[in-house]
């Protein structure tokens, strides 16, 4: 039995707008996930799943709506957590530990979550879509950093590299027969 799911990065945010989970989507991000629900409006979707982050939900929300489908909030997809302070990293300091965390999967700054344990998490929320929605499409909203984790348990070369090319928003299409992964297409660019 086949069954897709729709990775899908959230659309920008304003990372002035608030604390990380409550951030919500500048004017070009809303305007971003209007257009995201045009683009996949043609597309059977059954189910529609979310990090609990604000801009992760803002941005599958109408994807849900023209269906009359609700949002479920799985907490599996959240936002990875890099650190244990509330202040975010600065820019390079963030970037070089990503980039570290794509070379050595179990390196973690204090307080914060692996590259291994992030994926892990991430794979638990696919496996747990994949069964909930058998034979049936499940767009997922999420993070670029979780979603380049959970495509590279699949392929090796979405590296860190491949999370620096992720645009915001991002689609990637999973086809699954059973719980094997048959085919992958980005449908966003």
């Amino acid at each position: 039995m086949n069954t897709t799911l729709l990775l899908v990065r959230h659309a920008e945010s304003d990372a002035r707008s608030g604390p990380d989970r409550e951030r919500g989507l500048t004017a070009k991000g809303r305007e971003d996930a209007a257009l995201l629900t045009d683009k996949l409006r043609g597309m059977r979707i059954d189910a529609v799943a979310s990090s609990p982050y604000a801009r992760a939900v803002l941005t599958v929300r109408g994807l849900a709506d023209e269906r009359g489908l609700a949002v479920h909030v799985l907490e599996e997809l959240r936002e990875r957590r890099l650190h244990g302070e509330d202040a975010p990293l600065p820019r390079e300091a963030f970037l070089a530990a990503v980039r570290r965390s794509f070379a050595d999967p179990d390196a973690v700054l204090p307080g914060g979550e692996s590259f291994r344990e992030a994926q892990a998490r991430g794979l638990g929320a696919v496996h747990r879509l994949l069964g909930a929605h058998r034979g049936g499409t499940a767009a997922v909203g999420t993070h670029g950093n979780l979603m380049a984790m959970i495509l590279r348990a699949y392929d090796a070369r979405c590296d860190f590299a491949f999370w620096e090319r992720l645009a915001m928003p991002d689609v990637y299409r999973l086809d699954f027969e059973h719980d094997e992964l048959r085919g992958v297409e980005r449908l966003w660019n």
